[in-house]
């Protein structure tokens, strides 16, 4: 058994000082002034208590990419930001379109027994955009949504269809919503840096055309819809007025997005190569508003490592993405809470609690009686500067190396097993 002592617990609903025993792989009581004879006892004075934090979208390239990263580093990379369940996308080579796939990553994880990893089946065989996948048997392997991440959907009758199959079997669809047609060769976000860097510049509207698509098919069979990545002030709007209308649809955003500005591109940066683009301070204005007022459901960290020679070219023909597992909760500390923007109980919802529920992992998401022991410590007033050469990911490719962060992870457990970070 372990004992936490002293503990400031962080749930979504409130806070509150207590203790926590852990007996086994659960959490047994949550209560002030616990004793147990024999515990191993963890003193949590001045420290935040949070759920372990789930990851909805990640790359973790494997397989068939593991130069960039492999299951073991993706998640000891999870472990050391605080991540104790992810989701893999399928946008591997080969692509998880099949149930052998899922069952690959589901063994996979398990004899790692680091961070729990679970697969996201692609929408389309071989993320083509034609020929819908099994999504039944896929679950039945272990996959807990589906997604052509990495690729939108193009064609709106195969989206359409998808949607309707994947709510038979209580799926849900995470979208890469973005019209192909509009973004075309851009690599940054259309505007004056754009213009004053020499590069192409993908309109928001790529964004929010393909995210409103998406939402009206959503609403057209009835099914559930996540949509990945938001990065614009109009994306937000759509989401926004789509609850309103009581469309099952939930949403994402990113530590970049709330975070950084395009002004990261001026010294061409290719860190700052992401897609969706950096934007705007509007846009990012926009985010942050969206996550206080509730419209933005989830901060995942679309964890997209690389090479550093596949980085370190050119800003046109280097890859889009930047790490995110080992610095998103720093990065949301530090920018949300510190700033007053949202409180510490919302970030547990955005990072815990709001995941859990989209994805069904009832065991998991909330500090009580019963639950599932996936816990993380924080040090709220521990100051560091982001190293990515430290990084337990094979990806270095980090937007954030160099920043001064606040809120430090001490510990972290795995079904009641206090891991190594």
């Amino acid at each position: 058994m372990i004992l936490l002592k002293n503990a400031t617990v962080v749930n979504a609903d409130g806070m509150c000082e207590t203790d926590v025993l852990i007996d086994g792989e659960t959490i047994s009581h949550v209560t002030p002034n616990i004793e147990c004879f024999g515990a191993e006892i963890i003193d949590c004075e001045g420290k935040l208590v949070f759920p372990g934090f789930i990851d909805m979208h990640c790359h973790l390239r494997d397989p068939g990419q593991t130069h960039k990263e492999d299951m073991e580093s993706g998640t000891r990379a999870a472990l050391a930001g605080g991540y104790t369940t992810v989701c893999c996308m399928p946008n591997t080579t080969p692509p998880l379109d099949n149930p052998a796939m899922m069952n690959y990553i589901r063994t996979r994880s398990a004899a790692l027994d680091n961070a729990d990893v679970y697969p996201i089946g692609c929408i389309t065989r071989g993320q083509k955009g034609a020929e819908l996948c099994e999504y039944g048997r896929m679950k039945e392997a272990g996959a807990i949504a589906v997604s052509d991440d990495g690729l939108p959907v193009s064609n709106g009758a195969v989206m359409l269809n998808a949607l309707k199959y994947a709510k038979t079997f209580g799926l849900t669809v995470l979208s890469h919503s973005e019209d192909k047609s509009i973004s075309g060769t851009g690599v940054v976000n259309a505007g004056e840096n754009a213009t004053v860097c020499g590069l192409r510049g993908i309109p928001k509207a790529a964004e929010s055309a393909g995210i409103a698509r998406d939402v009206l098919l959503a609403e057209e069979a009835g099914a559930r819809l996540h949509v990945c990545h938001v990065s614009t002030a109009e994306s937000v709007d759509i989401i926004r007025q789509a609850k309103k209308r009581g469309a099952s649809v939930t949403c994402e955003t990113c530590p970049h997005y709330f975070a950084a500005t395009d002004d990261e591109i001026l010294s061409y940066n290719t860190n700052a190569k992401i897609n969706p683009p950096l934007r705007a301070s509007d846009d990012v204005d926009a985010i942050i508003e969206g996550i206080a007022d509730g419209t933005i459901d989830v901060i995942a960290t679309d964890h997209a490592p690389h090479g550093f020679d596949e980085k370190n070219k050119e800003f046109d023909y280097a890859p889009f993405g930047t790490v995110g597992l080992e610095t998103a909760f720093s990065v949301a500390y530090t920018r949300l809470v510190l700033t007053d923007a949202i409180k510490p109980t919302d970030l547990c919802r955005l990072m815990s609690a709001a995941p859990a529920n989209i994805l069904g992992l009832t065991d998991r998401g909330r500090i009580e009686a019963g639950a599932r022991a996936d816990i993380v410590i924080v040090d709220p007033d521990a100051e560091y500067t982001v190293d990515a050469r430290t990084f337990k990911s094979k990806g270095k490719n980090s937007l954030f190396d160099g920043w001064r962060l606040n809120g430090q992870i001490t510990d972290v457990f795995v079904k009641g097993e206090r891991k190594t970070l």
